[in-house]
């Protein structure tokens, strides 16, 4: 069973989901893509995952640096795995890089990597947020450039 909830984001609202074993989606209203695995079968109910997940805003929102994830279940095939997983564990709060650093770092073409990107269904804690185009410019972000510019800005700033 999924299990969904809203949280109000300085940002925009934001809905979460979750089953037994993680976080499943965040994803801002409106954005690309939204809802993207939620089936038909899901509850709009508070669970313990859900509320990790929304401490864990709380704290990123407020300009804090979360020092634990919630916990996660990624749903997506292996490669867009690899590359969730790098973005997770190679690219810092309040750092960024690029889709074709990312793409030399595991083997593949910026194409590609950008193509799993816009598949993530767990923004922000997978930090799609943190790659810029080839020229530090900002492209390509499910939930728009503009949020993509005030996460970017909310990191940098502490």
């Amino acid at each position: 069973m999924i299990y969904t909830n809203d949280y109000d984001s300085p940002l925009g609202k934001i809905l979460l989901a979750g089953d037994n074993t993680g976080l499943t989606g965040l994803w801002f209203y409106g954005q690309k893509n939204f809802a993207g695995n939620i089936t038909s079968k899901h509850k709009q109910q508070s669970t313990k995952i859900l509320d990790i997940a929304k401490s864990w805003l709380d704290k990123y929102f407020a300009g804090t640096k979360p020092d634990y994830l919630p916990p996660l279940h990624i749903v997506c095939s292996p490669f867009q795995y690899r590359v969730f997983d790098y973005l997770m564990k190679k690219i810092k709060y309040g750092n960024f890089t690029t889709y074709g650093e990312i793409a030399a770092k595991i083997n593949n073409s910026p194409r590609t990597v950008g193509r799993a990107m816009a598949q993530n269904n767990i923004l922000i804690i997978i930090p799609c947020h943190r790659v810029l185009g080839s020229n530090f410019s900002l492209t390509g972000y499910a939930a728009g450039i503009e949020r993509k510019k005030k996460l970017l800005e909310l990191e940098r700033s502490k």
